[in-house]
Parts: structure tokens; sequence; C-alpha cells
């Protein structure tokens, strides 16, 4: 059954949407296969965890509920996705139009629809995996990026626990080139809906086995070694969606043996949820209060210069 949860789990999402679609509308489509999605993973959660001890309270079920709705949900769904979509529509009634001169009409809509949601998929992980790279590595973003990783067990709630800064640049980046070269409203449905299935299927505390899936999408194997504390294992597999950019840019680790439990951030994270909202914008002041709790900070501005001093070193390790 392990071997089979994910792979099923999302065809079915993907199926279900694809033929909701016909009849209603594509946003009704999505919530129901989404809900489902919830349902299942809650389930599969409570029968067989990937970690026994992830089904243990960590004492943020508030905060995690409320940055799913503030950032992902309202944030994210009113500014980023309705801008996004109301573009993506003006570009193509300018495609279908095109005025003189006209450059955004490279997109192949002769292609299958199928294969235009790939070509989307690929090109938008180009720049989901730079903005979330680019999080990690420099440290004013790292600051905004520090809420997601601050978890202690991954779970189906805390998927959409990001600050909302971190939410907009990855959106706007993930974004930019299909709008760019002028992708329909349909495809960016299409694709806003797969990153939503794969990153709720990524974070799940489910007890799942990948083999080759790993070398194509971004698996919860793939992402608990992503969220270690061991700074070479977590500077590792950025992909949100597809792992292509971790094989081409060697960031990809994905070793035979058990990702850690022991999972999280080394610096100091405040617990309520208009505390984390603020923290990067009072870094200082939050350290402060983490040297308090016996809890020391990073040296040189935190995990962020480690992290990268190690991580080239991994690499370099890598490649004798």
């Amino acid at each position: 059954l392990s071997w089979f949860i994910w792979p099923v789990l999302f065809s079915i999402c993907v199926t279900g949407m694809a033929y909701g679609s016909s009849f209603i509308s594509p946003f009704i489509a999505f919530n129901i296969m989404y809900l489902f999605l919830i349902v299942s993973l809650f389930s599969f959660e409570r029968l067989m965890p990937h970690e026994q001890v992830w089904n243990k309270s960590d004492g943020q079920l508030i905060p995690d509920i409320a940055h799913t709705l503030f950032t992902k949900g309202v944030v994210q769904g009113l500014l980023v996705f309705g801008g996004i979509i109301g573009l993506s529509d003006y570009i193509s009634s300018l495609n279908d139009n095109p005025p003189t001169q006209w450059p955004l009409t490279i997109w192949p809509r002769e292609w299958p629809f199928w294969g235009q949601v790939i070509v989307a998929l690929i090109l938008a992980e180009f720049g989901l995996y730079w903005a979330h790279r680019i999080s990690h590595e420099w440290p004013p973003l790292w600051r905004f990026h520090a809420v997601h990783h601050s978890v202690t067990r991954l779970w189906i709630v805390n998927t959409g626990r990001f600050h909302f800064i971190d939410s907009l640049l990855s959106v706007g980046l993930g974004s930019i080139i299909v709008l760019s070269i002028g992708a329909p409203m349909e495809i960016i449905i299409w694709l806003s809906a797969v990153t939503a299935f794969i990153g709720m299927l990524t974070h799940c505390n489910v007890l799942m086995r990948f083999g080759p899936l790993s070398y194509i999408f971004n698996t919860p194997g793939l992402h608990r070694w992503h969220h270690s504390k061991k700074l070479p294992e977590g500077n590792s597999n950025y992909g949100e969606n597809l792992v292509i950019w971790d094989l081409v840019f060697r960031t990809f680790h994905n070793p035979d043996k058990r990702p850690p439990v022991d999972i999280g951030i080394k610096e100091y994270m405040p617990e309520r949820f208009v505390d984390q909202l603020v923290y990067p914008f009072r870094y200082v002041y939050y350290m402060k209060q983490g040297i308090k709790k016996g809890i020391q900070p990073p040296p040189k501005d935190g995990i962020i210069q480690e992290k990268r001093d190690i991580g080239l070193s991994f690499l370099k390790n890598k490649k004798h």
C-alpha cells in the first residue's frame, strides 16, 4: 500500500479535476478534489504514519491554521492569484487579437492541453526553484522562510505555514515565466491546482515509498531531507513540484536511508502567530529573546552563512 498511496491519490485528484471541469467550474472541481485529498491524507496519517511522534501535538496547530488561512488563502488567493489570472486573461486576449509586433505569442496553444500543462510546470518550476533557493541562501529572505522551516514535525496542517512575503516571492517568480510567454488562464489554474495537490502530499506524515517517482516529482521522502537540521541535508531538494532543476543544478539529495525525525531550525522562533508575522522585521529583538531562553543565534547572521559554506563543501564532495 505504501508504494501506491502517492501515485494513486495524485492521479485521482488530477483525473477528478479534469473530469469535473467538464461539467462544473474548475475552481469547484479543484476544491472538491482538494477536500478529498485532505480527508484521505488525514486518515492515512492516523492509520500508517511515517513518524508516530509527528502525530503528537507541537503546540502550533492554531499558528499553522492561521498561516494557511491568512497567507495561503487570503493574501495569495485574493492579491496574487487574482492578479495573475486577470493578467493572464488580458494577455490571452491580446494573443487572440495581437496588435502590431505583439511579442507574447510563443505559447504552444496548438499542443494537447496536457502537454501545455507539463510545459508550464517545467517553466514555472525554474522560478519556484530559485525563489526557494534564494530564500535559503540570502539572509534577509531566510528570515521570512524560517517561519516555514521552524516546524518540528511534518503533517498536512502545516502545508500552508508560510510567511506572506515568502509566498508572494514564490508565486511571483513561479508565474512570471509562463505569463510572459502568453500562457492562457486555464493553464495557470491547472498549474496552481497541481502545485496545491503536490504541496499537500509533500508535507503529509504518511508511510510511503517512491522509487523512481522521486527523480521526477518532489515527494515527501525528498522534502523530509529538506527539513533536516543538518545543513548539508537541508540545503537541497528545492523543487516545489518537480526535481528537474535540483538535478540540473546538483542540489538533489536522496540517500538510501531514513530521513531524520528531528527537524526544524537552530535559531529561536516565537510561538504565537502574530509574533511569527513580525519576526522577520524584528529579527534582532527575537534573537535576544531566544538568548534569554538559552537559544544562541548561529554566527554570521544565523544559519545562512553556515548553510552556504557547508552546502558548497557538500556539493564539491559529491563531484569527487
